[in-house]
């Protein structure tokens, strides 16, 4: 590999990612809190994270929980006090353990105090923080469709004819990057959040920053007569220039850790973004993530009959790619927008065990990059499953659920999909024990608790030393150990090719250190050429070896040092 250049002293860490809402409620109103995360610091250091990255805590109507910011420097009070949050990082740091921050800055809240002054008058200097068009002939601009559903345009009460431009949900409005006052003011907030103390951002939505500026209709893509805004608002050229500025203003003067969500970059584009000079730190490995349906951004579009050679070629492909361009990756199974991983990539629900989530686990949390853990994925949690569509509080699930009608399926159908790949899957409260709400509030919490429950929580698998939450411990110290923390931050990754389908394998190779990872995704007995290694990490009591081979059981995962 060429040299670590430094920003990759973030190369070592391990992230936790908090859903604050869903974490742990303190006050007794169904809603995590800041308290909440101070009280299980230790419990987060225990998995051997080193950074937390709290999804958004700003002030905000709630529409899309939180991504809708209505004021970036204040802390919304359902979660507590800007005293909290002081609080929170001074505990962290005590612990060793940095906060990073989740920066949405591709849109606020209709509720912003920019967006409020803009829509109280149409000569308003803050209408240019946004985007305005005034159609003639009382159309809506352009057929573009909102990634939420329905067109990307909304109008303006009391102005016939004249319309904001949205993304996501009409709620959300679009910031006008073009404009340069909106952009300094945003490089502000950034800096104060900085100097505050906190090690770096989270960046959502970052590609979409930049539209094209003809704003012109493009041919239909679906049967409401609309383009997904994609085709024309994301990646578009020009977007350069923004993220440019954006590091050169903020991140570079705090050397900060940054992390873009960085849907749809092609890979001519990673070197621009990840590279020694790029944009951020490090952007997510979404390659996988998605496997299972046909678009990830209109999901209710149905599902992909992806197989294990399929899920490998993906893994390796974007690993080949970030190591062309000398990059680093931000290695994910789970987050807030998806669902639990444990019911997307294991397709029949009676494997669903705690062997497989270890092996899921172990597939992904040794390659190059950093690993991400998102709550309740080191306990194998899994999804719901919901009876009616009102049960869902999730705006994206309901309006995938309504497009999935107007495509022709029907309510079950629909239904069947939203219950897959709903982002509420990952929202569920965090399960700290086996009460009716699981420890995570005395009362009924904001959102239903899962489903599939029995076992999978904190209190019962910090017991068992077999449990997944040990598993991901074991894995962190191994991680960390002394003697192997090179080969896993600085070794080369090595496919090993001649596997069984079923089978992903791998070796990071450093000098003369080799560490082999071996992760039987089948229900079946694979065996493998044997070779003489030391087993240091194994999701079973046992190895089987067969003279020559060695025998992966149904979900095993080794690895093995040479």
């Amino acid at each position: 590999m060429g040299k670590i250049n430094d920003k990759r002293r973030w190369n070592k860490e391990i992230v936790y990612q908090i859903y604050p809402r869903s974490f742990q409620d303190t006050n007794n109103d169904g809603i995590g809190d800041l308290q909440g995360i101070i009280a299980h610091l230790d419990y987060i250091k225990s998995l051997g994270a080193s950074t937390i990255w709290i999804s958004p805590i700003y002030k905000s109507p709630m529409v899309d929980m939180g991504y809708d910011i209505s004021d970036y420097q204040k802390i919304d009070p359902q979660f507590g006090t800007m005293e909290d949050f002081d609080e929170l990082l001074r505990e962290a740091n005590k612990r060793g353990i940095k906060i990073m921050m989740d920066l949405v800055v591709n849109h606020t809240s209709e509720q912003h105090e920019w967006f409020q002054k803009a829509l109280a008058s149409p000569t308003s200097p803050y209408r240019d923080y946004y985007i305005f068009k005034t159609s003639k002939n009382g159309q809506k601009p352009n057929n573009w469709r909102s990634l939420f559903g329905g067109s990307t345009w909304t109008e303006v009460q009391g102005e016939p004819g004249t319309y904001y431009f949205h993304t996501f949900a009409a709620q959300q409005p679009d910031l006008n990057w073009e404009n340069p006052k909106l952009r300094q003011e945003i490089y502000e907030m950034i800096n104060w959040w900085l100097d505050k103390g906190i090690a770096g951002f989270r960046i959502d939505a970052i590609t979409h920053l930049k539209k094209d500026l003809d704003w012109a209709s493009i041919p239909a893509d679906g049967s409401d007569g609309l383009a997904a805004v994609i085709k024309k608002g994301q990646n578009r050229p020009g977007l350069d220039l923004f993220l440019d500025e954006l590091k050169q203003e903020t991140f570079d003067k705090h050397n900060a850790m940054t992390v873009g969500e960085a849907y749809g970059v092609p890979e001519d584009d990673l070197r621009k973004f990840i590279g020694p000079n790029g944009y951020f730190s490090m952007i997510f490995d979404f390659s996988y993530m998605n496997i299972e349906v046909k678009n990830a951004d209109e999901w209710y579009r149905g599902k992909t009959n992806w197989d294990v050679s399929e899920l490998k070629d993906t893994l390796f492909g974007s690993q080949r790619a970030i190591k062309n361009v000398d990059g680093w990756a931000a290695n994910v199974l789970e987050n807030h927008d998806q669902p639990r991983v444990l019911s997307k990539l294991i397709k029949d629900p009676n494997e669903r065990t705690p062997t497989a989530a270890k092996a899921l686990a172990t597939m992904y949390y040794f390659l190059p990059g950093t690993p991400f853990i998102y709550q309740g994925q080191e306990l194998g949690m899994k999804n719901f499953k919901r009876k009616k569509i009102d049960e869902f509080n999730d705006v994206s699930s309901i309006n995938n659920y309504r497009m999935a009608l107007k495509e022709g399926y029907s309510p079950a159908e629909a239904l069947e999909i939203v219950n897959s790949r709903s982002r509420d899957n990952a929202r569920t409260p965090m399960q700290w024990n086996d009460e009716a709400f699981g420890g995570f509030s005395r009362v009924t919490p904001w959102l239903k608790m899962g489903t599939d429950r029995k076992g999978i929580n904190v209190g019962s698998e910090k017991l068992d030393p077999d449990s997944v939450l040990n598993y991901y411990r074991e894995m962190s110290q191994l991680r960390k150990k002394v003697d192997l923390q090179d080969v896993f931050v600085r070794g080369e990754l090595v496919e090993i090719k001649n596997v069984p389908q079923a089978v992903i394998a791998y070796k990071r190779v450093l000098d003369n250190k080799k560490v082999v990872i071996l992760v039987n995704l089948s229900k079946v007995k694979q065996a493998l050429h044997s070779s003489e290694a030391k087993v240091i990490l194994n999701n079973y009591h046992t190895l089987q070896k067969d003279e020559n081979e060695l025998i992966l059981l149904p979900y095993q995962a080794v690895i093995l040092a040479e």
